[in-house]
């Protein structure tokens, strides 16, 4: 059974939920613990091209799988052959396996190898040198790791961290630093941030700046600005917005901030599949506003055709104030990756 995020792990207030943040820590100190370990005593394979990793140092709601997306938009554009990899997360199939989206489903592959390959050639794998070593075989030169960052299998050429970077009122994208359960962390901040190679912050449409308390956290970092954009305006009339992302509220935030009329807004566990119960409530909760539903493509993609009939995706896409001093980064380190194995 999945539960949905618990909105107090994004409060930095150590009083916010203090017995249950206490009673779960000693959970998040094994956690810790088990991650370190693993990181430490795995040895990295080459798989003979580059690999760029795209993840987070918290369990969800960042916006890794855009900011890939993009990654690979921006790589392929620059000439590189850059093809995706995931582990395939939800998905029943173990691969290797390169998605196709006329063929599988998010049941066959998950949701989020679905929205990368809508753009790029993408790999799912439960074995990530297993998948590593398929693309490069189809021809990559260039990995964009999709969620790697605690995944020691493969040699990084960079290692990038999505983080959220909505900090008004009392949210904090590393709440007190707990790790999980105990809080949002994968594992502790400066453990994460020693591996990284850049940040990418990902800001709220309707937030001009970036905190300067946040960007001071990643000192001597690149960081690289970044907002989530529709591809489109949010559908006209009443509506009944849901959504089964880690962060639910940032999608209601993000409607309204669009313009879209919203009068509820349904939240569901990260990754949920949707059964026809969750869809006879959703569509009961339209009919008593005779409104519309609305959802994320992320959400979407886990929809069957016949629920899809009732609901409207709205897609977002991640791009980058500076767009090309991104590029650039990605494409310079990739060069130098390649003259190092030459040698």
């Amino acid at each position: 059974m999945k539960l949905n995020t618990p909105r107090w792990w994004y409060v930095r207030d150590r009083d916010h939920a203090r017995m249950t943040r206490t009673l779960l820590k000693p959970l998040g100190w094994i956690w810790a613990g088990v991650t370190a370990q693993r990181i430490a005593r795995t040895v990295p394979l080459d798989p003979s091209c580059a690999v760029i990793s795209v993840g987070n140092l918290t369990v969800g709601g960042s916006g890794k799988t855009p900011v890939a997306r993009e990654a690979l938009r921006l790589l392929r554009a620059a000439g590189v052959e850059a093809q995706g990899l995931s582990r395939g997360y939800g998905g029943r199939l173990e691969g290797p396996v390169r998605v196709d989206p006329a063929l599988h489903t998010a049941k066959d592959v998950g949701d989020e190898p679905l929205m990368l390959a809508q753009d790029a050639p993408v790999w799912i794998s439960r074995d990530r040198v297993a998948g590593a070593e398929a693309a490069v075989t189809d021809g990559a030169d260039a990995l964009v790791l999709d969620d790697g960052h605690q995944n020691p299998a493969l040699k990084k050429t960079v290692s990038l961290i999505v983080v959220d970077g909505e900090t008004r009122g009392d949210e904090w994208p590393f709440g007190d630093g707990s790790v999980f359960p105990s809080g949002p962390m994968r594992e502790p901040l400066k453990a994460g941030l020693a591996r990284a190679d850049a940040v990418v912050v990902m800001l709220p449409t309707d937030l001009e700046t970036a905190d300067p308390e946040l960007l001071a956290v990643f000192d001597g970092l690149p960081i690289y600005l970044a907002r989530l954009t529709p591809q489109g305006p949010p559908p006209t009339g009443l509506q009944v917005g849901f959504a089964g992302i880690a962060k639910p509220w940032k999608v209601e935030r993000s409607l309204k901030a669009a313009g879209c009329d919203l009068v509820d807004f349904v939240p569901f566990p990260d990754h949920a599949a949707y059964s026809d119960k969750d869809m006879a409530f959703l569509k009961d909760r339209a009919a008593v506003f005779q409104a519309g539903l609305v959802t994320t493509e992320k959400d979407w993609v886990r929809l069957t055709p016949d629920q899809r009939a009732h609901v409207t995706a709205w897609p977002v896409v991640a791009r980058f104030e500076d767009e090309a001093g991104f590029a650039a980064f990605l494409v310079e380190k990739i060069r130098a990756d390649r003259i190092q194995s030459a040698r």
